[in-house]
C-alpha cells in the first residue's frame, strides 16, 4: 500500500548560484595543469579527468539541500518539524545574518546556512519535548515562505 501524496506548498532548492562556479572550476584547471607539467604524454589529461569532476561533484553537492513544506510539515534538507509546533516566524535579511550568525545564535539552534543565500528564517518552536528552541535556515523566498508558515 502506498502512502497518500500530499500537495507540496512550498519548495526551494539550496543550489550555488552561477557565479560560485567559475572560480572552483578555473582553481581545478590550475591544479591540473601544475601537475600536467610535471607528467608529459599520455598522463597528462589525467588530473584534468579527475579535478574537475571533482569540483563539479562538490558544487553540486553543496547545492543540494532543499526547504518545503510538504503535508503539514516543514522540510529543511533531512530535518522536519510539523507545522503545529511553529510559534513564531521571523525574516532575517540579509545584512541582519552576521548578527543572527554570531552573537544572538542560541548553540542549541538547528541551523542551515549556506553563504550566496541572502536571507534567513528564524522559526521559534513550541515542542516540549524538542530542546531545540528555533531553527535558523537560509532560503531565498524568505518573505513568502514566511507567510505561508504564519497561516
Amino acid at each position: 500500500m502506498t502512502e497518500p501524496k500530499h500537495q507540496t506548498e512550498f519548495s526551494e532548492r539550496l543550489y550555488v548560484p552561477w557565479w560560485g562556479w567559475p572560480l572552483p572550476l578555473v582553481a581545478a584547471v590550475l591544479l591540473a595543469a601544475e601537475v600536467h607539467m610535471g607528467y608529459p604524454g599520455v598522463r597528462a589529461w589525467l588530473p584534468y579527468l579527475i579535478t574537475v569532476p571533482l569540483v563539479v561533484a562538490a558544487l553540486l553537492w553543496l547545492g543540494r539541500s532543499t526547504v518545503r513544506v510538504r503535508g503539514g510539515e516543514l522540510w529543511v534538507g533531512d530535518a522536519h518539524v510539523p507545522l503545529e509546533f511553529v510559534e513564531q516566524v521571523e525574516v532575517v535579511s540579509a545584512k541582519d545574518k552576521r548578527r543572527a550568525m554570531g552573537p544572538d545564535l542560541d548553540p542549541t539552534a538547528f541551523v542551515v546556512h549556506r553563504a550566496w543565500v541572502g536571507p534567513m528564517v528564524r522559526i521559534y518552536l513550541n515542542d516540549p519535548a524538542d530542546p531545540t528552541p528555533y531553527w535558523l535556515f537560509s532560503v531565498r523566498s524568505g518573505e513568502r515562505l514566511a507567510a505561508l508558515l504564519r497561516h
